[in-house]
């Protein structure tokens, strides 16, 4: 003990070190490793694209299922008329005398026949829509019938109903329309008034959502390509246009088989085709072009009783008959095929433009999938 220097005396009393450890020794506690990233399935190129399933399909399947639906309300509209049985016969008719001319079944203009036509097309089509919507990840709304802007229906309706007026009184005034008496009387007018306003609300609904609802849609997302070759700055603006030309033509062309259509007409219905668009284009919605669309045609086929597009309803309250230059009065056509009706289209616009709240576009890509929660470590 007496040996020992005072450095070793102090290094005894001092209280012992913990040895180091290895640096590469792993901690005694036991952690669970995290699981690796499923791996990304990417979407086949030719079902989809980027804004998820190609337009093509889209509207080729809509289109299936249209024709379906039409198909099944044009029966049942027959039948609704009372008329099957002329129908059948004209069909055996035909069937049995190939070599005579054919024998064309034109059923009655009443409303059951057109409640019938198009509302079970547009009930059907609208569920379509709805299972397109959710399989796209999309509001149902992004095919212009949802819950935003559906007031809009009303001004469209009132301004469906002053336009018409305006252009029959027009019609008058030049004695290019004649009223030759009142049709209807008392309980019948409140009867026809209603059914024909709730038929036309069917053909309102049915077309716009046709012509101007999903198959737009998909018509402005296939072409997107193209416009933002010709422009990169307004590429949406130019799909929307390029979308609502081809779909203003293919309106005009549906309705080549209406009795009594000319040219002007069929020009006319394009036209009216290209003043929907922009009331899209500028409210984002379907609901103002539906109530003047309704309205528009209620007006004519009840109130004032004139030709739409060549259809003389049943149940109207004036008869009346055109006059003077085809050109002018419209003839068989109506106030539609009459070249006085362009101006009141342009002054459509104009109120529009100047009466209606802009409203967004919807967007062109699908919703973001919800994330799913990672799993908690015990």
């Amino acid at each position: 003990m007496d040996d020992l220097t005072p450095e070793e005396l102090a290094a005894q009393d001092a209280p012992a070190q913990p040895e180091p450890q290895p640096a590469n020794l792993a901690p005694l506690a036991f952690e669970e490793a995290a699981p690796a990233p499923a791996p990304v399935k990417k979407p086949n190129r030719v079902f989809f694209g980027r804004f998820g399933l190609r337009a093509g399909w889209g509207i080729a399947i809509y289109l299936v299922f249209y024709v379906i639906l039409g198909i099944l309300g044009g029966i049942f509209a027959v039948a609704a008329t009372g008329s099957l049985k002329e129908a059948m016969a004209a069909r055996a008719h035909n069937q049995a005398h190939p070599n005579e001319p054919k024998v064309h079944f034109e059923p009655p203009f009443v409303p059951s026949l057109v409640i019938v036509n198009d509302g079970i097309p547009f009930i059907g089509i609208l569920g379509v829509c709805w299972f397109f919507s959710r399989a796209e990840r999309r509001k149902l709304g992004a095919y212009g019938i949802g819950k935003s802007r559906f007031f809009d229906v009303f001004p469209g309706a009132f301004w469906g109903l002053a336009m018409l007026s305006i252009l029959v009184f027009l019609l008058k005034s030049l004695h290019l329309l004649v009223f030759d008496g009142r049709a209807l009387h008392r309980s019948a007018i409140l009867t026809y008034g209603f059914a024909w306003l709730v038929a036309f609300l069917m053909v309102g609904f049915a077309e716009e959502y046709l012509f101007r609802g999903y198959i737009f849609f998909a018509t402005e997302r296939g072409i997107f390509g193209l416009a933002e070759h010709i422009s990169k700055e307004h590429t949406r603006l130019v799909a929307f246009w390029l979308a609502a030309t081809i779909m203003s033509l293919i309106f005009g062309a549906a309705h080549l088989g209406n009795g009594g259509e000319n040219a002007l007409g069929i020009f006319q219905v394009v036209l009216v085709g290209f003043v929907f668009s922009y009331t899209l284009w500028r409210t984002g919605s379907l609901w103002w072009a539906i109530g003047f669309h309704a309205t528009w045609d209620w007006a004519q086929s009840f109130l004032y009783g004139v030709a739409d597009s060549g259809n003389v309803s049943v149940g109207r309250l004036f008869v009346t008959h055109p006059t003077g230059s085809k050109l002018l009065s419209g003839g068989v056509d109506g106030p539609e095929g009459s070249v006085l009706c362009i101006p009141i289209m342009l002054l459509v616009l104009v109120v529009v433009h100047f009466t209606t709240k802009p409203g967004a576009q919807p967007p062109l890509e699908q919703e973001p999938r919800p994330q799913e929660p990672s799993p908690a470590i015990a």
